[in-house]
């Protein structure tokens, strides 16, 4: 009896929408780099010069002030946002023009801006823990090297609400954003996390 092949590729990716600021990607299944492994990236920047994006699922178990002396007691997460700079803190925010030099990135998330003045309206109660997000590093691409990562399918381009870029650190995040995709991701959610090990 003949076999019948599927005419399925369960692992390519139909990028149906392009990357752009304020989108996430949602990396391939077998994607084994340590920090982008089964990550969400939430693109603060993307043009002909490059992205940068933080990765919003891979938590570390520190706090503020074990990384800064002398910043202000707030009940906040820290998270690996990239391997670039790993030594240099980074933050996205919801507090707008507050901060000086913040750059909207979409809707009411704004990225960056002036850390001393971030640190004082944490002191003065102003800035809460739900309306700031902080990283270790970034992550970066220099021109045309996403693109090229997109059309070898290592990530999903996709949008996701502000509540939850902004919720904190989460390491279910990859898979319930894809369980948000529809029955067509279920395979990837699925998968084992090392098939080798089956």
């Amino acid at each position: 009896m003949a076999k019948k092949e599927l005419d399925i590729d369960f692992f390519s990716i139909e990028n149906n929408k392009v990357a752009r600021q304020g989108r996430i990607l949602i990396s391939e299944p077998f994607l084994s780099d340590t920090y982008f492994h089964r990550s969400v990236v939430f693109l603060t920047e993307h043009s002909e010069e490059g992205s940068v994006g933080f990765v919003l699922n891979k938590p570390v178990d520190l706090s503020l002030n074990d990384v800064l002396n002398d910043f202000p007691e707030i009940d906040a997460v820290i998270s690996i946002g990239g391997p670039v700079n790993t030594n240099t803190i980074h933050f996205i925010h919801t507090v707008g023009e507050m901060i000086p030099n913040s750059v909207r990135v979409t809707g009411n998330i704004y990225w960056g801006g002036d850390f001393e003045t971030l640190k004082m309206l944490i002191r003065e109660g102003k800035v809460q823990s739900h309306q700031v997000r902080f990283f270790l590093g970034y992550s970066g691409w220099s021109p045309n090297q996403l693109e090229n990562e997109l059309s070898e399918n290592a990530w999903l381009v996709s949008e996701v609400d502000q509540d939850i870029i902004m919720k904190g650190p989460d390491h279910g995040l990859w898979k319930e954003t894809l369980a948000r995709l529809g029955s067509k991701f279920r395979t990837w959610v699925n998968f084992p996390d090392s098939p080798s090990l089956n």
